[in-house]
């Protein structure tokens, strides 16, 4: 039969006789390979029948052996002047390294996660948009417990998102559990122009005071540590109300250090306290986005009641106040 072949294809194709044995050993591989991967679905299909999952891997994994094995046999075969297995590996690592390029930045990410640590798991960390808790480190991906996103505040959205080791490579990396295991957090309290801002600044003063973690004995710990990977030194870690004026009213702006996995908590407790005690003071009101009518000369300062009482003891006021 093989002769038969031979001779045809030196009939028909005129190929040379070593072409004609590589062309047929090819085949011949190829076919075998063939029947080796259906041989290997019908064991795995008999043994992971009622496993989907199992199925579709073992599926997997069989073709790419098959295709592996027979890129090694028929490569072998055709290429000629190459006779030495380590120059054949190393074109083949060359090839495979071309058409794998993505898996092996991966794989070199993995080596440096291991090795410089930008995160290790149980670290909370924002990256390409992404941030969670690390739950998983593995040579080709990393995985996260998403926190944030859909879910408002930094508590966890229960989805795990697998994102390429590479990815450290291409993007920054925000790690909130390095160093010291707190962050800044803000939390604006807008008064209005009208309300008593400094009993109000007080009132927020003593609430931040409060409800913040006492952090100065741990910060000044970690700035004598010796060895220390970051130097990170804060010359003040104390709670703070800061004023600022905004087009709606004074802006009170709380700033204190906290675990990131408190943040959402602290809030909270912090906002009960502002609203049970500016509920006590009539002088206090909360300002926000609206539209009324404000006469200058009758809300203004007491200065200008004043004047405007003057004014119409003399009986200017009506012109004046058309002037002005």
């Amino acid at each position: 039969m093989i002769e038969i072949i031979r001779d045809s294809l030196q009939r028909y194709l005129n190929l040379h006789p070593n072409m004609q044995a590589r062309l047929l050993n090819s085949l011949l591989i190829i076919l075998a390979l063939i029947l080796l991967r259906l041989i290997l679905l019908r064991i795995v299909n008999r043994r992971f029948r009622e496993d989907t999952r199992a199925l579709y891997s073992w599926s997997k994994g069989t073709e790419y052996f098959v295709v592996i094995l027979g890129i090694f046999l028929v490569g072998r075969l055709w290429l000629e002047g190459v006779q030495s297995l380590a120059t054949y590996l190393g074109l083949l690592s060359a090839g495979i390294a071309i058409a794998l390029q993505d898996l092996i930045v991966n794989l070199a990410a993995w080596a440096f996660i291991i090795w410089r640590r930008p995160f290790t798991v149980g670290d909370r960390i924002e990256i390409n948009g992404h941030a969670g808790d690390v739950i998983d480190v593995r040579l080709f991906a990393f995985s996260l417990l998403e926190i944030g996103a859909r879910i408002d505040a930094e508590q966890s959205t229960g989805r795990v998102v697998h994102l390429p080791n590479g990815v450290v490579f291409r993007e920054a990396v925000a790690n909130f559990s390095h160093g010291l295991p707190y962050i800044w957090n803000e939390i604006p309290v807008m008064v209005t122009f009208e309300s008593n801002w400094e009993l109000a600044k007080a009132i927020v003063s003593r609430v931040v005071k409060e409800h913040a973690p006492e952090v100065e004995e741990e910060a000044k710990a970690y700035g004598r540590k010796a060895g220390k990977r970051f130097v990170i030194s804060y010359g003040n870690v104390a709670p703070t109300v800061y004023t600022k004026v905004e087009g709606s009213g004074v802006l009170l702006t709380m700033r204190y250090l906290v675990n990131p996995r408190q943040r959402r908590n602290s809030e909270q407790q912090m906002w009960e306290a502002i609203l049970r005690a500016f509920a006590q003071h009539d002088d206090i009101d909360f300002a926000y986005e609206t539209v009324r009518e404000f006469n200058h000369w009758r809300e203004g300062k007491p200065a200008l009641a004043r004047q405007r009482q003057r004014l119409e003891q003399t009986g200017s006021f009506k012109i004046e106040a058309q002037d002005d």
